[in-house]
Formats: structure tokens, sequence, C-alpha cells
């Protein structure tokens, strides 16, 4: 019986562990073209429309876009292409930078 028990756990943890691994993950993007007070704006709310983005905050002097996603998603890539679709060019910065 403690067999079968203990390998029925290890079972419903495996189902469970990919679910696991996916998480909340902040990148910030090099965004280009922003030349007014309006860009930052239309960045944001391109970066924002992507499903699994949960929050953008956008600096027109730093040319930048800080967004925070579900990894499970969305992904860099997706939301780099909404902010181009828009026009502006967003690109992951290397971390620590």
């Amino acid at each position: 019986m403690k067999k079968s028990l203990s390998a029925f756990a290890l079972i419903g943890s495996m189902m469970v562990a990919p679910t696991a691994w996916a998480g909340e993950r902040t990148v910030t993007f090099a965004v280009d073209n922003m030349t007014c007070a309006s860009c930052p704006y239309i960045v944001k709310n391109s970066m924002a429309a992507v499903p699994g983005v949960a929050k953008v905050a956008v600096s027109f002097q730093a040319q930048t876009a800080t967004v925070t996603f579900d990894d499970a998603k969305t992904n860099p890539g997706a939301i780099a292409a909404a902010s181009a679709n828009a026009g502006y060019p967003a690109h992951p910065r290397p971390q620590g930078s």
C-alpha cells in the first residue's frame, strides 16, 4: 500500500511540475524610434495587449520598456514584435545593463 501511494504521489508531482516551472518574468527592452511624448503611451499599450503581459513601464528618457509577463503564455520575441508592429522596434537588453 505504501509503495502504491508513493508511486501515485510521484506521478502526481510529475504532472504538476511543468506548470511549476512557468512563472512571472521581467525583461527590459531597448525601444527605438521614441521621439515624442505620445510614443511611450503607444509602446506601453502595444506591449500590454500581448496575452500574458501583466505590467509594462516605459521610460521615454531611457528609451526602454520593462515588461513583466507570464512566460507560460508569451515570450520576449512576441512582446518585441508587438512593439515593432506599432512602429517601435524593441530588443531585449542583456541583464545587468
